[in-house]
């Protein structure tokens, strides 16, 4: 576990963390109530966090305006005890002792709010269930 108060620690991963993982990050950070550090990053940064997903967070009570995309760094990775990637590929750097899942997701890169509501409830699906496995 991270040191920090032996919170677990997990860093979701796309590759513009505008979408997927911001999304992830959120509701973890909303539903897991400070007993999980998060942490959200890209390998490939956009300049903003794409609209349509602010909506769509929006939508059911997450405001993640204040959110930008961050670069994916080795340090993130070495901090997190779970890494979650979002199609980012083999640019996620691998460390020995962590718990990588792949969670294959539709991009919502360039799509209207419409299309983001489905990839938003699956992921909070999903992040449901890690809660659970995570704090219980």
């Amino acid at each position: 576990m991270s040191d920090s108060a032996q919170r677990p620690s997990v860093l979701f991963v796309c590759v513009h963390n505008a979408g997927r993982s911001q999304m992830a990050a959120a509701f973890l950070t909303h539903l897991a109530d400070e007993k999980v550090e998060v942490r959200s990053a890209g390998s490939a940064p956009a300049a903003t966090v794409n609209p349509a997903v602010v909506e769509a967070m929006r939508e059911v009570g997450i405001d993640i305006t204040a959110e930008t995309p961050k670069i994916l760094t080795a340090e993130a990775v070495r901090a997190s005890d779970v890494v979650i990637t979002m199609g980012c590929g083999d640019t996620c750097p691998v460390f020995p002792g962590k718990r990588y899942l792949d969670w294959q997701l539709e991009d919502p890169a360039g799509q209207g709010v419409d299309a983001v509501r489905p990839i938003r409830d699956e992921i909070e699906r999903r992040i449901h269930d890690l809660v659970s496995d995570l704090v219980g």
